[in-house]
């Protein structure tokens, strides 16, 4: 096989706000949906913190095992054709999800559907990223590390946020559960099949986005992809910066909203679906907006070297948060919202980092596979600790385990005084 450009494509005619937010916001959507917006449902539904936690986790295992086919992703069609045919799959299992819900065995039955959307989603990161990767110039790939993070943790919120509201909504219209959860499924499923035909016209069309001939297919190639990732230099370090960056917020996640659902008496703070919803969806995606484009903005300008330390603190400091909220449990919609937009902002800084991060990790001749191979030791970071939060929330309560999930940020911070960045990797040439 030909080795793949390492430069970037040509600037498209079609510029990068065209499409790199939907893209972004297209791959965050079925993720926040399997990972996130499942374990409101669920909670809805009755299923316990324990079990939500533990089958939900599983959920992530399509993204690690993902660099297992990320080379057929680079080796066959166009990243542009992979984009759009999943995301038309996506939209189909959403609607899918939607038919099980009123059904007996639900919760195996959409948990067997998330299955299958969770490896049409994780097929369609590797696509992105790589198109990403290959679509824009670097510079613009340091300038929009911002806005891609952002418009992902958009859907993010928009998932927790606009959503869950809508499911309350619904619900306190007089509907059930599981048909307040079928009404936000099929909205879903609607919205993710416009996104789809969104892109098919609206992407660009990188001449470095080629399909791989047939007659230099090889699986000599695919194995040659993994033996050039795990060749790089530094790669404990690396492998352990992917996999524990992100330790406190795994623990921290799977058990954020149902802490904030979740009655005063077992120790939550006893929230409405909706006031949940107004708080992430509207506060919180204001602050996280301006942190995730910051944090861009900052990269672009001085370089991800001396951006990274104030970056992860302002990522991981904030958790605190948490802890006040679970001691103090404030009555006040206003303060818990404004303690949360706290918390959004510090994520959506630091988490550039960790994506230009995995830029720079991915470099090379097989940029895609390599940067899926990343993203996949990510999730990998995420499921782990995450199959045992709910237990262990369950048997500390939510105020040590808020406690302890600062005291894991620990394992984070030393990863990142070992890592090695390039002098000015990450800012943009004043010339370009």
């Amino acid at each position: 096989m030909s080795a793949a450009p390492v430069s970037s494509a040509s600037p498209s005619t079609r510029g990068p706000w065209a499409w790199v937010p939907t893209l972004y916001f297209a791959q965050g959507m079925p993720y926040v949906v399997v990972m996130t917006l499942s374990v409101i449902m669920y909670k809805n539904l009755a299923i316990s913190n324990t079990d939500i936690a533990l089958y939900t986790s599983w959920l992530y295992l399509p993204w690690v095992i993902k660099p297992l086919w990320s080379p057929l992703v680079e080796l066959l069609g166009t990243k542009r054709l992979w984009i759009v045919t999943l995301q038309f799959a996506v939209g189909a299992a959403l609607a899918m999800v939607a038919l099980t819900l009123p059904m007996d065995r639900f919760f195996q039955l959409s948990l067997a559907v998330f299955w299958l959307m969770a490896f049409a989603s994780a097929s369609h990161d590797i696509a992105a990223d790589g198109f990403y990767l290959l679509a824009l110039e670097k510079h613009q790939q340091a300038a929009f590390v911002g806005v891609r993070s952002t418009f992902y943790r958009v859907a993010n919120i928009g998932g927790q946020g606009g959503l869950v509201w809508l499911a309350g909504e619904l619900h306190d219209r007089g509907g059930s559960w599981a048909l307040a959860w079928q009404g936000v499924m099929a909205v879903l499923a609607g919205g993710f099949l416009l996104l789809a035909a969104w892109h098919l016209w609206r992407l660009p069309r990188p001449a470095v986005d080629a399909p791989v001939p047939a007659s230099e297919r090889r699986w000599a190639t695919f194995f040659e992809i993994f033996r050039d990732f795990f060749r790089k230099p530094g790669l404990a370090v690396t492998l352990g910066f992917l996999l524990l960056y992100r330790f406190p917020e795994a623990q921290l996640l799977k058990l954020a909203t149902p802490f904030l659902l979740d009655p005063l008496d077992q120790g939550g703070l006893a929230l409405s679906n909706k006031a949940v919803g107004l708080a992430y969806g509207t506060i919180g995606l204001i602050a996280l907006t301006l942190g995730g484009l910051l944090g861009g903005w900052i990269i672009s300008r001085v370089g991800l070297k001396r951006a990274l330390w104030p970056l992860v603190l302002a990522m991981h400091l904030p958790n605190v948060v948490f802890l006040a909220m679970a001691w103090a449990h404030p009555g006040s919609l206003a303060l818990i919202s404004a303690a949360l937009a706290v918390e959004q902002f510090g994520y959506g800084l630091g988490f550039t980092a960790y994506l230009m991060y995995m830029v720079l990790v991915a470099e090379g001749a097989h940029k895609t596979a390599h940067y899926a191979i990343c993203t996949g030791f990510m999730a990998l970071g995420m499921m782990l600790p995450g199959m045992w939060s709910g237990w262990l929330q369950d048997q500390l309560g939510y105020l040590r385990f808020f406690g302890w999930v600062l005291v894991a940020t620990i394992p984070s911070l030393v990863m990142t005084a070992l890592i090695r960045i390039p002098e000015g990797f990450g800012r943009k040439d004043p010339t370009a």
